[in-house]
């Protein structure tokens, strides 16, 4: 069946609809990495967004369920120039077009996904539409699509109650703010007992758990909006216990402290972003996801340094906290594109709650 992505600007590609037939408005975004379909439909941090896929070939792996980075789809659209139908892999347990139809996710296939790519480099992040609909005037549709905006996309990806991933090591509270998975199991596999909060948990709940250390996962969505979290996130600021923050928490532990954040042209996402550490010099591969940074010239430096800074376009990667143990990346140190380079940066978080102990 002949599908339409419409874009805000007025162009529209032309291409064959797969997954879900229905229309859907949100933003278009695209990620660059070459591998990983899976992990990025599974990413939370998608929520209210349409991903393209930069790779021309998406869906001959299949999908491997144990790869799934949370238990559900959360992007509104996909959009790719060619899906594998039939996929070859001993480890598939579907194929991502039934994937797609299964979780009610409309995508569009046989566009020029370079062309759609270079549009939103130029001009940045736009909202669009993915549709069957062949309409006679975007007259209607381009109002529509200009009015959308992606509000509430923590309340929908957090935990609804606390869990437990049992372990023998140091106790820590990973507040899940759209959590992928492999936070808390980078953690558990490192001995750690993680105990999983709802966003909106209080910050008197998780410090009446004594737990030796904190985390604030990644998660989807415009830092600022979340104002009742950045409160409580304040109060943890406050307390002696060692933070460790990754993705949205970064932005959002920045927010606490009284630096800004601001919207990117068109945001970060794949497994190749190189980011250097500014203390030692040395640079990393590493895969990112987020469409905000933190302004460093809002920074107040007896808060806060920047640690971190992306290679390519000179934005924050990460800040140090004056006084405090506590340190932020912007990156995913939990993700492995292929390079497992920033897996140490728990392990640093481990020792910072060997020291503080």
């Amino acid at each position: 069946m002949k599908a339409f992505l419409i874009l805000e600007d007025g162009t529209v590609f032309t291409g064959t609809s797969i997954g879900s037939q229905r229309e859907v408005i949100s933003e278009i975004v695209f990620n660059t990495s070459m591998t990983g379909y899976l992990e990025v439909l599974t990413d939370p941090s998608y929520a209210g967004q349409a991903v393209v896929m930069t790779y021309p070939l998406i869906g001959n792996y299949g999908i491997c369920r144990e790869d799934m980075e949370s238990q559900k789809p959360w992007p509104d659209g996909y959009i790719v120039r060619e899906l594998s139908r039939i996929p070859s892999n001993f480890r598939s347990g579907d194929t991502i077009q039934h994937f797609l139809e299964q979780n009610d996710i409309p995508g569009i296939s046989g566009i020029d996904t370079r062309s759609l790519t270079k549009i939103l480099r130029e001009k940045g992040t736009m909202n669009g539409m993915i549709t069957t609909h062949e309409y006679s005037s975007l007259d209607e549709v381009i109002p529509r699509l200009k009015q959308y905006s992606v509000k509430g996309v923590v309340a929908a990806t957090t935990c609804e109650k606390p869990y437990v991933l049992p372990g023998n090591g140091k106790k820590v509270a990973l507040l899940d703010l759209g959590a992928k998975n492999n936070i808390a199991r980078s953690l558990n596999e490192r001995g750690c007992e993680v105990t999983v909060y709802p966003a909106y948990t209080p910050a008197e709940t998780i410090l009446a758990s004594h737990p030796d250390g904190i985390m604030l996962s990644n998660g989807p969505g415009d830092p600022a909006e979340n104002v009742e979290i950045i409160k409580e996130i304040r109060k943890l600021y406050e307390s002696d216990i060692p933070i460790f923050a990754i993705c949205l928490g970064h932005q959002l532990m920045a927010l606490a402290t009284g630096a800004k954040t601001y919207k990117l042209k068109y945001g970060h996402r794949g497994g190749n972003h190189p980011v250097k550490d500014l203390e030692t010099g040395r640079v990393y591969i590493s895969s990112q996801n987020h469409g905000y940074a933190v302004d460093t010239e809002s920074l107040d430096p007896h808060v806060a340094v920047p640690a971190f800074v992306n290679v390519n376009d000179g934005t924050n990667e990460g800040l140090k906290y004056t006084g405090k143990n506590i340190f932020t990346v912007q990156y995913h140190p939990e993700a492995c594109p292929g390079p497992q380079d920033s897996g140490y940066l728990f392990d640093r978080f481990l020792k910072m709650m060997e020291v503080t102990r």
